[in-house]
């Protein structure tokens, strides 16, 4: 069973949300937060799978509450959906920084959100190439931002680096395997060995590490 924590400001929203997520055999809320201090309290207590997170809250904001979902090492596994509602909003990347396994908009169609809680729970990351593209680097690469190295980046072979860039552009493994000409299974042992040495919780901090080092042209 999946469990799902629910947090936004708006009680409609939640309502629809918990209607959606329990007409699952395989999903289970375990609570509610309109505010973003709650939904970190209510975490700690009920240590979801998921949790759906709104990213405009009163108190602390969703990319807040995510920053101290996700530094709290008694969460370890639990992932972050944020939920916007626009797909350029300007949190997006700090949500992902700050360690969110991916973002859907507020219209998404039931089906995709439960697919997506599906995903996440299952560790990888909700970033489709098309979303990596047209989001992430939408802000990953304002002037503003200059590159961050990541510290265990001189961990990382030649061809994991290469990898790694391919990943921030929003490249699938099957994509990685063409571009660079080996086998998909090849390029999923690279994107893996990069993921450990990283330390990143799934594949979406890797596209953000991708960034923050420079390693996207």
């Amino acid at each position: 069973m999946i469990s799902v924590l629910l947090a936004d400001d708006q009680d409609l929203v939640r309502i629809g949300l918990r209607a959606l997520v329990e007409s699952e055999d395989d999903l289970a809320v375990v609570g509610e937060a309109a505010d973003g201090l709650s939904v970190v309290e209510l975490a700690r207590r009920a240590r979801p799978d998921v949790v759906l997170m709104d990213v405009r809250m009163p108190g602390i904001d969703g990319i807040e509450a995510t920053r101290r979902i996700v530094a709290d090492p008694g969460l370890a596994d639990t992932r972050v959906i944020v939920l916007t509602t626009f797909e350029l909003d300007e949190y997006v990347f700090d949500a992902l920084r700050h360690g969110a396994s991916g973002f859907l908009t507020k219209d998404t169609r039931p089906a995709e959100l439960l697919r997506a809680i599906r995903l996440v729970a299952g560790g990888e990351a909700l970033l489709s190439p098309s979303v990596t593209r047209r989001v992430v680097r939408e802000f990953a690469t304002r002037p503003a931002r200059v590159p961050r190295p990541h510290p265990r980046l001189g961990a990382l072979t030649e061809r994991e680096r290469e990898v790694v860039g391919l990943v921030g552009e929003g490249l699938s493994n099957v994509e990685i395997a063409e571009r660079l000409v080996v086998s998909p299974a090849t390029a999923r042992t690279h994107v893996s060995r990069a993921m450990v040495k990283l330390a990143a919780r799934d594949r979406a901090q890797l596209v953000v590490f991708a960034y923050q080092s420079g390693l996207v042209s």
